[in-house]
């Protein structure tokens, strides 16, 4: 039962939509000595009380004596809400059972709930934990926003034809699944060039989100009501973003952008639909990489591929 009640805190911490960062993804149930679940919560982003909070306030009286189930370990120190170590102890829950540990600097809420006299167990389901908190994982690790860099492009290479007409190459259900990735993202990037020619919007649509992603252009211009990063050095750029608040982002080209970053070896993450288009000639989806022999080709891992109506997601990690 301990997997059910796991994979619950889960699906709450997946269910929220939007810019969330710099905090993590985390979804609590409470859950009686009977095996009833009697509060369930979610934290919503920074500034907002934390999951655990949330399901201890949905549980009310009912959480004394009952066991916590949360994806993340609880947090141990004051920040812009109070630690939830001390939430669960004054409640009084008597069991916790925690997916992934905490791996910043201040962690410790483990410790200090065994420290009073809690029961504290590490997993169910640590794995699918991490791979929900991955991207917060790896820019707590990185000190860098994880990085996902989606294209779409016909099945030759081409994100526009030579009359730079470029809308749509892919179809509606490729449509829909991007803007469900950018609703997972805190900050959505474009570079100047993609910017001045297709005018982007940069948000999400059709989705209900707790917030938008910031919207970025990456380059010397100007561009009203967007965070503009001047200059053309990616890391320079991610550090940036990483002081700002964000952990995961979301580049959307363009070709020299997208080049630019996986140059630096700064695309974590690549999410490439192929639509089953051929236009011959165009607007590549990359420009130039600096490779020069097949040897030197920069190779990736699939992870995932998935048919959107006609046309295809291949999802891909660097070797």
């Amino acid at each position: 039962m301990t997997e059910q009640y796991m994979a619950e805190a889960l699906a709450l911490a997946a269910s929220v939509k939007g810019a969330v960062g710099p905090n993590p993804r985390v979804g609590c149930v409470i859950v009686d000595d009977a095996g009833t679940v009697v509060g369930r919560g979610a934290h919503q982003g920074a500034g907002t009380p934390h999951a655990e909070v949330n399901a201890l306030t949905d549980a009310g009286e009912a959480a004394r004596g009952a066991t916590a189930y949360v994806t993340l370990e609880p947090c141990n120190h004051q920040g812009l809400t109070p630690p939830c170590s001390q939430a669960l102890l004054d409640a009084g829950i008597t069991r916790v059972h925690y997916a992934v540990p905490d791996p910043t600097p201040a962690a410790g809420g483990a410790n200090t709930l065994r420290a009073h006299g809690v029961q504290v167990t590490l997993g169910p389901l640590t794995e699918q934990a991490e791979e929900l908190l991955e991207p917060w994982l790896f820019a707590v690790s990185h000190q860098r926003p994880f990085v996902t860099y989606k294209v779409a492009s016909t099945l030759d290479g081409n994100v526009a034809a030579a009359d730079a007409s470029s809308r749509w190459i892919t179809g509606e259900a490729a449509r829909s699944w991007a803007h469900e990735l950018r609703a997972q993202v805190d900050a959505i990037a474009v570079g100047s060039a993609t910017y001045t020619t297709d005018d982007p919007q940069l948000n999400v649509r059709g989705i209900e989100v707790v917030k938008q992603p910031r919207r970025i252009v990456l380059g010397d211009v100007a561009a009203e009501g967007f965070w503009v990063i001047p200059g053309h050095d990616p890391a320079a750029a991610l550090t940036q973003m990483h002081d700002a608040g964000v952990r995961h982002l979301l580049l959307e080209g363009g070709p020299t952008v997208g080049a630019a970053f996986i140059r630096h070896g700064l695309v974590d993450d690549l999410a490439w639909i192929a639509a089953p288009k051929l236009l011959g000639s165009g607007t590549r989806a990359l420009a130039d990489l600096g490779v020069d022999t097949l040897e030197d080709a920069i190779e990736w891992r699939v992870t995932h591929v998935e048919q959107l109506g006609d046309d295809v997601l291949i999802r891909c990690r660097r070797r």
